[in-house]
C-alpha cells in the first residue's frame, strides 16, 4: 500500500502545477490532480514553491490546508469513479445536479467525508461507509 508522507502529497501537487503550467506530459493521476488545482486558483502561489509548501505547517488556524483540500478532491473523484462505498456516486451526482456544480458537490462531500473519519478516529472504529453515503444524501 503507497502511503505517502505530507511531504511527498505536497511536492506531487507541486510538480502537477509546474507541469500543468509548462504544458508537459500529465500521468492520468496527475491529470486529475491539474484539474482540480485549476479550479484552485487561490492555491496557485503556495503551490509555486515546494520548499515553503513543504515548511509551511498548517495545523494552526491559517485557513484551509490546499494540500489536504486537494487530496480530499482526488479521494472523492477515485470513490465516485469505483462507486466505493456502495451509493456514493449516485449521492454525489445527484447533490451536483442539485447544487449545478460537480465542485460544490465535491465541497459539502469533503464535508461528510471529514465527519466520517474523525467520527472513525474517535471511536476507535473503520470508517462507516454507509454513514457517509447518507451524510451526502442529507445534503
Amino acid at each position: 500500500m503507497f502511503t505517502p508522507s505530507s511531504h511527498d502529497v505536497r511536492r506531487f501537487f507541486c510538480e502537477v502545477q509546474r507541469k500543468r503550467l509548462e504544458n508537459a506530459i500529465l500521468t492520468p493521476l496527475e491529470t486529475l490532480a491539474a484539474d482540480w488545482i485549476a479550479e484552485h486558483p487561490e492555491y496557485h502561489a503556495e503551490l509555486a514553491d515546494v520548499e515553503a509548501a513543504i515548511a509551511k505547517d498548517y495545523s494552526g488556524a491559517e485557513g484551509v490546508n490546499p494540500f489536504l483540500h486537494l487530496s480530499m478532491h482526488l479521494s472523492i473523484t477515485e470513490q465516485y469513479s469505483i462507486d466505493q462505498p456502495p451509493g456514493i456516486r449516485a449521492a454525489t451526482a445527484a447533490l451536483a445536479l442539485r447544487l449545478g456544480s460537480l465542485h460544490e458537490a465535491h465541497h459539502q462531500v469533503m464535508e461528510c467525508l471529514g465527519e466520517m473519519l474523525w467520527t472513525a478516529q474517535r471511536n476507535g472504529q473503520p470508517p462507516d461507509g454507509a454513514a457517509y453515503v447518507e451524510c451526502v444524501k442529507k445534503r
